[in-house]
């Protein structure tokens, strides 16, 4: 029964990962997680402090935001990796050099696979093969 269960829970997960921008999305989501904390300032002093010091969470939060929504709505992709790549690109004047590089860089390479992502065919039953077409 377990086995059953985690099998088809593989092939879920296997289809949800082959029909949206995965890799990206997680590598953005990373990258945004890795901004937050390496700007970790206390909520007071962020909310208190100015733009300097609430930057951090607002970069690396939208960056977490825009990744999920290229896994949720990958109809939204490209404006999705766009923005992230501009925040990305953002991050790296305004919150520690971006994370001290790891959060821009892996924003920039997160939001570039989101964008070059494109829908994939079905995958057809093993022993099946596909009818050739011929070229004209």
């Amino acid at each position: 029964m377990a086995t059953k269960a985690r099998r088809e829970a593989r092939i879920l997960f296997a289809a949800f990962r082959r029909s949206r921008p995965f890799w990206g999305g997680l590598w953005t989501i990373v990258a945004g997680a890795w901004i937050v904390k390496v700007m970790s300032f206390p909520l007071g002093i962020a909310l208190n402090g100015g733009w300097s010091y609430s930057a951090g969470y607002v970069v690396g939060g939208s960056l977490i935001v825009f990744g999920v929504v290229a896994w949720l709505a990958p109809n939204y992709r490209m404006l999705a990796g766009v923005v992230a790549f501009l925040l990305a690109i953002a991050a790296f004047p305004v919150a520690d050099l971006g994370g001290y590089l790891v959060g821009s860089l892996l924003g920039i390479v997160g939001s570039s696979m989101i964008i070059a992502w494109g829908d994939k065919p079905a995958r057809l039953e093993r022993g099946r093969r596909r009818k050739r077409t011929r070229a004209a």
